[in-house]
């Protein structure tokens, strides 16, 4: 029994150990295959939420993790927060549908390496695991033009969409109210009180010249209409 234990890991030997967390089984799957193929890497685990994905970090030690901003019952944001706290030599790859232009540099300051939207993964995904194990940056090429423009011109004119102002955190909670999620729900799910969430959309409403609850949650549900595909 030992001896096909050792048999087992042996495979995977010398290997480039990957992480995958996402909430959906097909899309682990269709990345695992890519992954899998490759002479020089291997999945060394799969988890579909941020508190077993810590948990697996701990025993699986990977080199890398590939995580989507949206998980089963938690935010990848904050995954990638605890990741960078306490594992901070594991490199970290966002694959998701969410829009880069709002989150990747969010993503990064949480933590991240690399942004790749999950439409172009089967074609790119390969390239962006590359990078960012040699500790370089991976954006789409869309973006990194955008962002040569944004130093190019000043930072001014990136600035397009109103929720910039936000912080990471404080942008959590503008999603999550445009999910119609209440005020008590967002605090379970981010671990936080309920009084601070509710100062949170305060300052939400200030910073985006909000004057009602009412207008806040029809304001946060057109912007998850138009920014988060589904």
């Amino acid at each position: 029994m030992v001896q096909s234990k050792q048999q087992k890991q042996d495979p995977t030997k010398g290997k480039t150990r990957i992480l995958l967390v996402d909430d959906h089984a097909v899309v682990r799957f269709g990345i695992a295959q890519l992954i899998n193929r490759q002479s020089d890497m291997v999945v060394c685990g799969e988890e579909e939420d941020a508190s077993r994905a810590m948990s697996a970090i701990a025993t699986l030690k990977p080199d890398l993790v590939i995580a989507d901003i949206s998980l089963k019952d938690s935010s990848g944001l904050e995954l990638m927060r605890n990741i960078k706290a306490q594992y901070p030599g594991i490199s970290v790859l966002v694959v998701s549908i969410h829009d880069e232009s709002v989150y990747a540099e969010i993503a990064f300051r949480a933590g991240a390496l690399g942004y790749l939207m999950k439409q172009e993964a089967l074609e790119k995904i390969l390239t962006a695991i590359r990078r960012v194990l040699t500790g370089a940056i991976y954006v789409s090429d869309t973006l990194a033009a955008k962002m040569l423009q944004q130093q190019v011109r000043g930072q001014g004119q990136m600035n397009e969409s109103p929720v910039k102002c936000l912080s990471d955190r404080e942008l959590e909670v503008f999603q999550m109210i445009g999910q119609w999620k209440k005020t008590r729900e967002i605090a379970e799910e981010l671990h936080l009180s309920v009084k601070t969430i509710e100062y949170y959309r305060e300052q939400i409403k200030r910073k985006l010249n909000l004057r009602s609850a009412a207008e806040l949650t029809q304001h946060a549900t057109a912007w998850v209409q138009r920014e988060i595909p589904t």
